[in-house]
């Protein structure tokens, strides 16, 4: 009997093939956009354990210098003291081609790595006396070792799969050499086992601060909201997806009344269909997500090197630009598969169990009525409503996200409402019967159009909000280089005596050469890099304050008070007039904020003098040049030359502007790219509603045909009612994505990076974007168009013998 049934439900499918792929698509782009997503979160973060794993990061307690600087005497007094420590030297060194990160620890000293550990098991293990000995060894991953290899200048090299792609591993001696860091030392790690009588840490270094494992941010921290707000937009292009599938599943069920009917007229009760029909759903999520695990896996893959490049920009995450297929991401896409597609099928199947035996099987014993249309719109009004309030009851990104999922999806709810009021308005406007039944017919449509409609307007709403943000950050981006970048070249001497030299050489050809120089604090919020400038105009006419008091800088340059970033600002909730201590017996105002985007860690700037008070013989190696800029590449070649310097040295202001803005457009290329795929999934949900409402309409076409209108009128029409459809839609986007925009611009972007960014508006956006939409509109409906112009008259005369 089961099986009776089963074949029986299973003929609609046969019946009505182009549903059914209708229902397997909509399954699979929805789980192919948001699986997507998650694999590359998913490849990034294992990147990271893998890297904290094998290298220990954030495993043990440190000790930071106050001061910034940490020496050889800081390392002997504590290791005479009984302090069991293990030194460590880190920093940025390009070659290659490649910006890197080496990292030197003291191999005698430091814990036991997994890293060197797996190196040592190895079939070929090192000698150890060769990573302590000169010329030493380089330990990198296998990508970077191929590299490496052509330098001659470097040390023997080995290779291993364990460490993440950009770094470079060895003993501390060697990265001395490698950074031109000859007695420095970055932190001290503390060992695990100590003495038990040991002198304390005031007693032994005053001026060292330790820091507890657990309250340092790791790198999965800093990129968390990084990675929260790929999965936003991921959900979104997910929800659009099931639109399909709530449409095709509703259609399908209204379509198979007649077969049910019969059924349970033969004595099958209502709860076996029920549950074969979800067995039935079930299979086609498996197979539809299986589908988009597959899609899934190659758009990910298309899309992680630009994500890898933008994560080791932004935060210098270690990340490999390859991605590898894991279990858990893969269970995780055909579980999300299956709960959307049962999600989206839940009202269709409610609505099926509580239909009468006797009702008629036609799509009006299916569709909703204008009372269910205006509760969509009150329950979509609660849910904005709900939106706001989570954002002055909670704070954090999470109630930035219910702020914005409130507003789409009740903005998606009022929709058929708003569109009923608009096309019944525009239809008392009208003369003739003809262009009354043109209108009155849309109404008819708008039930099965609903969801694709309300697809639509949520996938364009995206567009408009994210590319508003995008374009007002590029914007801001640009304009706030041009005051940051402003000398024209930047100079990194390999030592100070060089950077000295240099800077006597340059200053008789030059307007003015400024120090740049800095040193890393311990704070309570994270990080705190600590900037001196000196006294010159430059900083007063472009530095992009965005708030201060007055006589800003003369505070500043006196000694008396300090500028900080804008995340450090938002972080700490301190503004112009707060207090801020930068080490002890320094307790400075704040007498401005400055916007500092792209970068995730706070920052502080005091004159030179005071940088010197705080972090005495702080490193000067690095100068900003002004000159004017039709004299800089001569400039630039004649310093390389004088003074044998390597092209990445001497950077013009050019060049960093372009690789500044090249991270900033790998930082949306994920964002952009689901935007583009989310409006194609709208477009093709607009098709396949008018595919499947096809045969449902034709009692409605056949008696106006019947009445001498012809099928070439019909079919023009059936295009005008898309296109004007599409143009309401359109139009009721745009407050919603503007709204987005702000949200995402003043809330959103606020909670997950610590900056917030000006609105600027863009028409001709809008106008492509509307253009684009109309095309869509039109392409969505030429096909049920094209079908109803070649229909033949026999097939319309049938729906007069048809029960319907």
């Amino acid at each position: 009997m089961t099986l009776a049934i089963i074949q029986a439900l299973a003929s609609h499918w046969r019946a009505h093939w182009l549903q059914l792929l209708t229902l397997l698509t909509g399954i699979a782009l929805a789980t192919g956009l948001w699986s997507a997503v998650q694999a590359i979160n998913s490849e990034a973060r294992a990147s990271y354990q893998r890297a904290n794993d094998q290298l220990s990061f954030g495993q043990y307690d440190e000790l930071h210098a106050t001061s910034g600087n940490l020496t050889i005497d800081h390392y002997v007094s504590l290791r005479r003291a009984g302090w069991q420590v293990a030194a460590v030297l880190e920093g940025r060194w390009r070659h290659s081609g490649r910006n890197l990160q080496v990292m030197g620890v003291d191999m005698v000293a430091f814990p036991p790595l997994p890293a060197l550990s797996r190196l040592e098991q190895s079939d070929t293990p090192p000698d150890p006396a060769d990573m302590l000995t000169a010329p030493g060894r380089i330990l990198v991953a296998t990508e970077l070792a191929q590299i490496l290899a052509q330098a001659s200048n470097l040390p023997p090299i080995l290779s291993s799969d364990a460490l993440p792609p950009d770094l470079v591993f060895t003993d501390i001696g060697v990265a001395e050499q490698l950074l031109d860091k000859k007695g420095q030392i970055s932190r001290l790690v503390v060992l695990p086992e100590q003495p038990r009588a040991i002198p304390s840490l005031e007693q032994t270094a005053p001026d060292l601060t330790r820091v507890a494992a657990s309250t340092r941010l790791d790198t999965a921290q800093l990129t968390e909201s990084f990675h929260l707000n790929l999965s936003a937009f991921a959900l979104l292009s997910f929800a659009v997806g099931l639109f399909i599938v709530h449409g095709t599943v509703g259609l399908a069920f209204a379509q198979r009344r007649a077969i049910i009917r019969t059924i349970r007229a033969l004595g099958v009760p209502m709860r076996q269909i029920v549950w074969i029909i979800l067995a039935e759903l079930s299979l086609l999520a498996l197979i539809g997500g299986g589908a988009g695990l597959v899609l899934g896996f190659l758009l990910a893959g298309a899309l992680l090197p630009d994500v890898a490049s933008t994560l080791r920009g932004l935060y210098g995450a270690p990340v490999e630009g390859q991605l590898s297929l894991q279990l858990h991401w893969v269970l995780a896409g055909l579980a999300m598969a299956l709960f959307g597609t049962l999600l989206a099928s839940s009202q269709a199947l409610f609505r099926l169990a509580r239909l009468p035996l006797l009702s008629s099987p036609g799509p009006q014993a299916w569709r909703g009525d204008d009372t269910a249309t205006k509760r969509l719109a009150l329950i979509g009004v609660f849910l904005i409503g709900l939106g706001i309030v989570s954002i002055f009851v909670a704070d954090g990104l999470v109630a930035g996200f219910v702020l914005v999922a409130g507003i789409l999806t009740g903005s998606a709810l009022i929709l058929p409402f708003l569109l009923l009021i608009a096309v019944t308005g525009l239809q008392k406007l009208q003369n003739g019967p003809v262009r009354q039944w043109v209108f009155a017919d849309m109404k008819a449509q708008l039930p099965g159009l609903s969801l694709a409609l309300m697809a639509l307007m949520l996938a364009l709403a995206a567009n408009i909000g994210v590319g508003t943000m995008v374009s007002s950050f590029r914007l801001t981006f640009t304009g706030w280089l041009d005051q940051r970048l402003t000398s024209e070249l930047y100079i990194t001497a390999a030592d100070e005596q060089q950077a000295q030299d240099i800077k006597k050489w340059l200053l008789p050809q030059v307007d003015a050469v400024l120090p740049i120089r800095s040193v890393e604090l311990a704070h309570g919020s994270g990080p705190l890099f600590l900037y001196g400038v000196v006294n010159n105009p430059v900083y007063q006419e472009n530095w992009p304050l965005i708030a201060s008091v007055p006589g800003v800088w003369d505070q500043v340059m006196s000694g008396t008070a300090v500028l900080i970033n804008e995340q450090l600002a938002r972080r700490s909730s301190l503004w112009p007039g707060d207090q801020i201590t930068l080490r002890p017996g320094h307790k400075l105002v704040i007498a401005g904020v400055y916007s500092d985007y792209g970068n995730p860690t706070g920052q502080a700037i005091v004159s030179m003098e005071l940088l010197e008070d705080i972090a005495p013989n702080t490193e000067e190696r690095r100068y900003g040049v002004r000159m004017p800029p039709d004299q800089a590449s001569d400039v630039a070649e004649r310093l390389r030359a004088e003074f044998d310097l390597p092209p990445q040295a001497v950077v013009h202001q050019a060049d960093m502007k372009a690789r500044s803005t090249e991270i900033f457009e790998d930082t949306f290329v994920v964002t952009s790219a689901l935007n583009i795929l989310t409006l194609g999934v709208a477009g093709f949900a607009i098709l396949t509603s008018l595919l499947t409402l096809w045969t449902q309409r034709l009692p409605q076409i056949a008696p106006v045909w019947a009445l001498g209108l012809t099928r070439a009128q019909l079919a023009r029409f059936e295009l005008t009612q898309s296109v004007l459809l599409a143009s309401l839609t359109a139009a009721l986007a745009l407050p919603l994505g503007l709204v987005l925009a702000w949200t995402l611009l003043t809330v959103i972007n606020v909670e997950a990076f610590g900056w917030r960014l000006p609105m600027y508006l863009f028409p001709s956006d809008w106008f492509y974007l509307f253009l684009l939409t109309l095309l869509a509109a039109v392409i969505a409906a030429a096909v049920p168009a094209l079908r109803l112009l070649r229909i033949p008259p026999a097939e319309l005369l049938r729906v007069f013998a048809n029960e319907r």
